[in-house]
């Protein structure tokens, strides 16, 4: 007697998002990073050798190296970064989104101890005392998210692998919600030590929230999917 297994129903296909939504938060983020992207390319144009097209900086002048390096690195963290929150890439291109990984934990390290250096041995910079210690803050607390970050991964904690990662990216890119903020805060402000300091600082706190509130929302999503 043949016995004949029985055919399964297919699952039912539940309705997905729209091709385009996928890519809607790289590509904000992206353009969040347009400007400074652009910023430091005309500065490493005049690094080389080429027109002056930004502010003179005696600081870069006389030590351009760690400039250099915040620049590139910072570039390829932001843009390179934005993609590792499409689900969709981290579903189809897996190989992809693990090497971009290895490549942007080497790039927000660069990010953080450049700007960390120089914070710490570049004199003079805007902003004052309270502007360097916010500096110092941020920039080691960008390296700790991502060292923490990594190691979550190794041990295979997607959860706060992505937590860890979502903190670190946020205070990377700060410098473009920064032409926002120092734009208005300026205005309102003034242009002395305090002003800039609290113009500049606000970047980092509102991405810093945001970041706190997308880690969230994706706790209490997968707390109900469950």
């Amino acid at each position: 007697m043949t016995t004949r297994t029985p055919i399964r129903p297919a699952p039912p296909v539940r309705p997905g998002r729209p091709e385009g939504s996928a890519w809607r938060v790289p590509a904000a983020l992206v353009l969040l990073s347009v400007i400074p992207v652009v910023a430091g390319s005309l500065r490493l144009v005049e690094i080389v050798g080429g027109p002056q097209l930004l502010p003179t900086n005696p600081r870069i002048d006389a030590s351009p190296a760690p400039v250099i390096a915040h620049i590139v690195a910072a570039a390829v963290y932001a843009v390179t970064g934005a993609f590792q929150f499409s689900a969709r890439v981290r579903r189809r291109w897996r190989g992809w989104h693990r090497g971009a990984g290895r490549v942007l934990v080497g790039a927000g390290l660069v990010v953080a101890l450049s700007g960390l250096w120089m914070t710490l041995f570049y004199p003079g910079a805007p902003g004052g005392d309270l502007l360097w210690a916010v500096r110092v803050v941020v920039s080691s607390t960008m390296a700790a998210c991502i060292v923490l970050g990594f190691t979550a991964i190794r041990r295979r904690d997607i959860a706060a692998h992505r937590a860890w990662m979502i903190r670190a990216y946020a205070l990377g890119v700060a410098a473009g919600t920064q032409a926002l903020t120092q734009g208005f805060g300026e205005s309102l402000l003034g242009t002395d030590d305090l002003g800039t300091a609290l113009s500049v600082s606000a970047g980092w706190v509102i991405n810093a929230a945001v970041a706190e509130w997308v880690i969230r929302r994706a706790g209490r999503a997968g707390a109900r999917s469950r």
